[in-house]
């Protein structure tokens, strides 16, 4: 079977319509089976005739997100005449919420990526995530909207860039059996505070890939099932000490582990 192709044509990054395609793609096909040819800031029917043609020549399906109606129409009527699958991913949406709201939209491409106090505010929680990663500073808890609390290969790292583009400020504390923990976490609100809980077995799973990653030998005492025990136990003795909720992130994505902290945060404000 020839690897699908697929092109997107956008009048800001495409980034909306990339994410659409993507995740219909892998309804049908893994991320190494199909190509993506991304074509933003088009505004004139002539960079849109030449895309379609090229998509026609690779047998391509076309996903195009664009705020101009008539621009949306010409798309449309091309295709057909081509013989191509092409998907229009936002004008129903716009069309739907114009009769609602009985308004015409702003035709104003790329809002959603102007330098808004929301962008900023992101920024400063990125930021944020960065200085107060891995315990570097304990004065950051304090601040954090939200803290993360494990072992190391928790995800502590990731998780908290991924809630900082949400725009929360998250500090995370590295739990080493050693090391007493800053006592700015037992004295910060709880409620903020969240554990990461990982089984033994998963744990060693992931420790021994990262040696390997690293070039050093799977049984260093870091990945040792005593070890990870150990780790672990204390672990349960800080988040209790601290009362704060646990999650067990054994078998979870980062985006589905920080949808959890996301819902936990709501129903505590």
């Amino acid at each position: 079977m020839q690897k699908p192709v697929v092109y997107l044509i956008s009048d800001s990054l495409g980034e909306t319509a990339e994410k659409v395609i993507k995740a219909a793609l892998l309804q049908f096909i893994n991320g190494q089976e199909y190509e993506l040819i991304r074509t933003p800031y088009v505004e004139d029917k002539s960079r849109i005739r030449q895309v379609l043609s090229d998509a026609k020549k690779d047998q391509a399906i076309v996903g195009y997100t664009l705020v101009d109606p008539e621009l949306r129409q010409f798309v449309m009527r091309e295709a057909v005449e081509m013989q191509l699958e092409a998907i229009d991913i936002i004008g129903p949406m716009l069309e739907a919420m114009e009769r609602l709201f009985q308004k015409k939209p702003r035709m104003k491409p790329g809002l959603g990526h102007q330098l808004d106090e929301a962008y900023f505010r992101r920024v400063e929680a990125i930021e944020f995530a960065v200085k107060y990663d891995d315990g570097r500073d304990p004065r950051g808890i304090e601040q954090a909207d939200i803290v993360l609390v494990g072992v190391s290969r928790t995800s502590k790292t990731p998780l908290s860039q991924y809630l900082a583009l949400k725009s929360f400020k998250v500090a995370n504390v590295p739990i080493v059996p050693e090391v007493e923990p800053p006592k700015e976490l037992f004295e910060t609100d709880p409620a903020k505070c969240y554990g990461l809980k990982i089984s033994p077995d998963k744990l060693n799973d992931i420790r021994k890939e990262r040696l390997k990653a690293l070039g050093l030998k799977e049984h260093a005492n870091y990945a040792a099932p005593k070890r990870i025990h150990e780790e672990i136990d204390y672990f349960e003795t800080v988040v209790d000490r601290i009362g704060c909720p646990v999650i067990d992130v054994s078998y979870k994505a980062v985006e589905e582990t920080a949808n959890i902290i996301l819902q936990l945060q709501m129903t505590t404000r």
